[in-house]
Formats: structure tokens, C-alpha cells, sequence
């Protein structure tokens, strides 16, 4: 029996195929499939009537669900800035001490304003070039693993509830950027009337609002 394939193995294999003009019939379905999932997560989530909060946290958490599948990485062209200095796998990052966590923070919103600074061009180049510098694509960039930096952190904030809450924030805004870039790569398959313009619009704005609680971690930890 057919193994699963991870929804990044399946970016990374389209993204491999599409350059050459032909995508294998299996790899359609897998595409296919990946975008109903996606879709699904938006029609099961809390009706507008709802607050906005508690929606963007359940879709935050469906999201999370959709990432954890993947394990393999796609080949991108180009790192953020910070790619050179903070080249560091998951496992070293959790262990990462306050003074390399708190240098890893500041780099990564360096990174996060270069994104929305060069926004325009670098989404030209697709929901892969966003999510690089997300740090869901690549190991190399500041963004990489920038969760467990942020939790790490959490003791040495003025105020533990407000850094606290921040951080829930940044995280479920973090994880529904890249949600809309991932689905902005299978838009144009799709049944979903999203095109990969709005997925990318929509990821933009959260990545918008990720900047803002981050700027807010950052005053809590006097940076």
C-alpha cells in the first residue's frame, strides 16, 4: 500500500514538475486533495458571529495539524538575509540560550520587515518565496523554529500575561499567514473561488499583524 505523501513533499515534487510543463496525474489528486482540506478548515471553522479571536485561534490549531504532516523541505533560490548567521536545526534552536534567543528574535523581525517591505516583488515569485521568510520553507532563515525562540524567552518578559497573550497572538496569525501562502500555491486547481493574488493579500495582512505582536514581545523584553 501507498505510503501517505506529506503536503511539503507534495509542494516540493509540484514545484519540480510544473518547471518541466507536466504534473504527474497522481500528484494532481494529491493537490487537489491538499486544497480540500484547506478548504474544509475554512467552512468547519466558527461563523463570523463568532469573535474574530476564537476563529483565528481554531484555524490557527487546524493549521498547525496541516503543517506537522509535512517533512520535507522544498528547494528554494534564495534565504532571507539572515540565512548566512542563523543556519540551526529544531533541535539545536530549543536549545538555544536567552542571549542567542533574544539575537534570533531581533533578527527575525528584521526579517518579517524585509518581507513586508519587499512584499510585492517577493510574492511574485509565489507562496514558497513568502513562506521562506515565514520560515515554514528553508532551515536558514531567522523565522526558522522562531516559536520555541519566542516560548524560551517567555521568563525574561516585565509583564509574563501580556507576553503571554502577545505571543498567542503572533502564533495564530503566524501560522494563518502561512495557511493563505500554502493554499495560494494550489489556488488556481482548486474548486475555491481564492486565486493566488487574494490567498497572498491575505497573507500579507497577517503578516501585518505578526509584525505588531512581535513588536510587542520585543518592548516586553526591552529590545
Amino acid at each position: 500500500m501507498m505510503k501517505p505523501v506529506s503536503l511539503v513533499l507534495i509542494l516540493s515534487l509540484s514545484s519540480m514538475t510544473r518547471s518541466n510543463g507536466f504534473v504527474p496525474p497522481l500528484l494532481a489528486l494529491k493537490e487537489q486533495t491538499c486544497c480540500q482540506a484547506h478548504n474544509k478548515i475554512e467552512e468547519e471553522a466558527p461563523s463570523s458571529s463568532s469573535s474574530s479571536q476564537s476563529r483565528r485561534h481554531w484555524i490557527s490549531s487546524q493549521f498547525q495539524s496541516l503543517l506537522l504532516v509535512g517533512g520535507v523541505v522544498s528547494e528554494v533560490s534564495k534565504e532571507p538575509a539572515s540565512a548566512a548567521v542563523m543556519a540551526v536545526d529544531q533541535q539545536k534552536i530549543g536549545s538555544l540560550g536567552i542571549p542567542e534567543s533574544k539575537e534570533r528574535f531581533v533578527q527575525a523581525r528584521k526579517d518579517v520587515q524585509y518581507l513586508l517591505d519587499h512584499y510585492e516583488s517577493i510574492s511574485k515569485e509565489g507562496g514558497d518565496a513568502v513562506r521562506r521568510y515565514l520560515g515554514t520553507v528553508g532551515v536558514a532563515g531567522a523565522m526558522y523554529g522562531i516559536s520555541k525562540v519566542v516560548k524560551t524567552l517567555r521568563e525574561e518578559a516585565e509583564d509574563i500575561v501580556e507576553y503571554t497573550e502577545a505571543m498567542d497572538e503572533f502564533n495564530a496569525y503566524l501560522y494563518q499567514a502561512e495557511g493563505a501562502a500554502y493554499q495560494s500555491i494550489f489556488a488556481e486547481h482548486s474548486s475555491a473561488k481564492a486565486t493566488p493574488e487574494s490567498c497572498l493579500a491575505t497573507a500579507k495582512q497577517d503578516v501585518v499583524m505578526m509584525a505588531k505582536y512581535m513588536d510587542k514581545l520585543q518592548a516586553q523584553l526591552s529590545l
